[in-house]
């Protein structure tokens, strides 16, 4: 996904590529069939006559901005490729004589749309996929090359009342929402073979199931009901799952995290000290100078347990960070919730950035609305501040871990004070 392709006007399927660029004929090349075209907008691939019916193989849509709100396209197609969701417009203009719902665009695209509403696993499977392109300037030309942009479902498919033309004129279209499948699995790539194996009239739907990706086929298998899992989103791959944030089952890590638990889970208050010590290093980690500030007091401290600075640059060239750290000593195996994390976000300023630290995990919801709403807040989960807390009992304490812990709340403890946070940065 996100590949440039040359679209040449040879057509030639020869050149893998051309211009330094991969060639569109090349790449969607199925030997012994016609070669995929994307000369409208809307390119519905022939339908090939199998034992189970008549199946179309795909329909390849291209979308061309630079004509968006022309009198030859007077609309503008939305491609929101990060959040899985395209709103593309189909094919029916003002001086057309056919029906709304008549012409080939919106004719393909309505046959699709039927077969991707399919109730049951079997409809779905001969279901024809979108294959989403889009026209991009390079070198100075607007014409020549396509961006491809992901395979895609219709979710929705709506008439609505545009205005445009010569005549200046109202007249009825359609306009559809896809959802742009998820490629993770694939590491954002589309097997063409798939494609060919769909233009095999030898080939079963069952049979080509299995060279479609893996969101496609969670899609075929349960309908409807899972594409918001299997909608594309960027914000995902950032997302650590619960499992690969938890230590390895009867490893050290694990036996030092409970032990780490357990020292502090009457304890919650000495857990801050510690949890502000750990932040001080992961935020000196990345070169800057941090001061480890305070702890606020042990009630109505307003989603904050430990207050602290980061400065950044220096003199005129420089800024401080006021930092808010959350600390929560839970068991190993529970979870931070979204609403959780929200205490912190909600006392942040402008310019304000806030750390959380835990014996626990952070839930994927949590984290993926931390990178959808772009949050500025570090999290440090259990197997983290273990390994943190190496560092420091290598460095300092001969490894002993706990014996490091004693040390640190002993000589480090940092002072309880009621203090606005923003004082901070007057010290």
């Amino acid at each position: 996904m996100g590949d440039v392709l040359r679209y040449a006007a040879s057509k030639d399927t020869t050149p893998a590529a051309i211009d330094g660029f991969d060639n569109f004929y090349f790449v969607t090349d199925s030997p012994g069939q016609k070669r995929a075209l994307l000369e409208a907008g809307i390119n519905a691939m022939a339908k090939v006559k199998t034992s189970g019916g008549m199946r179309r193989p795909a329909v390849m849509i291209r979308s061309s901005p630079w004509k968006a709100g022309s009198e030859q396209t007077p609309w503008h197609d939305v491609f929101d490729i990060n959040n899985g969701h395209v709103r593309y417009f189909g094919d029916h203009k003002p001086e057309m004589a056919k029906a709304v719902g008549a012409t080939t665009g919106n004719a393909a695209l309505l046959e699709a749309f039927d077969s991707h509403q399919a109730p049951t696993a079997e409809g779905r499977a001969a279901a024809a996929p979108l294959l989403l392109f889009r026209s991009v300037s390079k070198n100075g030309k607007v014409k020549g090359h396509v961006q491809f942009c992901g395979v895609a479902l219709i979710e929705r498919a709506e008439r609505v009342v545009q205005w445009g033309g010569p005549a200046r004129t109202t007249f009825t279209n359609y306009v559809f929402d896809l959802v742009v499948i998820d490629l993770t699995a694939e590491e954002d790539k589309l097997d063409w073979d798939w494609i060919t194996a769909r233009r095999d009239p030898d080939r079963t739907d069952a049979e080509i199931l299995e060279l479609a990706p893996a969101a496609w086929r969670e899609w075929v298998k349960h309908g409807h009901s899972v594409l918001p899992k299997a909608r594309r989103r960027v914000a995902r791959s950032q997302v650590v799952k619960v499992r690969d944030q938890r230590p390895t089952s009867g490893s050290q890590v694990e036996a030092d995290l409970q032990a780490v638990y357990k020292r502090f889970d009457n304890e919650k208050h000495a857990f801050e000290v510690l949890a502000a010590i750990v932040a001080a290093k992961v935020m000196r980690a990345s070169g800057h100078s941090y001061d480890e500030g305070w702890l606020t007091r042990r009630s109505g401290d307003g989603g904050a347990d430990f207050v602290g600075r980061l400065d950044v640059g220096s003199g005129l060239a420089g800024t401080r960070l006021v930092v808010l750290g959350q600390a929560k000593c839970i068991k190993p195996d529970s979870l931070v919730s979204a609403e959780q994390i929200a205490r912190v976000v909600a006392r942040l300023r402008r310019g304000w950035i806030g750390v959380y630290v835990t014996t626990g995990s952070y839930s994927e919801p949590a984290q993926l609305e931390m990178v959808e709403d772009q949050y500025p807040v570090i999290l440090i989960n259990g197997q983290d501040l273990i390994k943190e807390l190496y560092e420091i009992a290598g460095q300092d304490h001969g490894g002993d871990l706990m014996g490091c812990v004693e040390d640190l709340l002993s000589s480090r403890s940092l002072e309880v004070l009621n203090r606005r946070p923003e004082e901070i940065l007057l010290d």
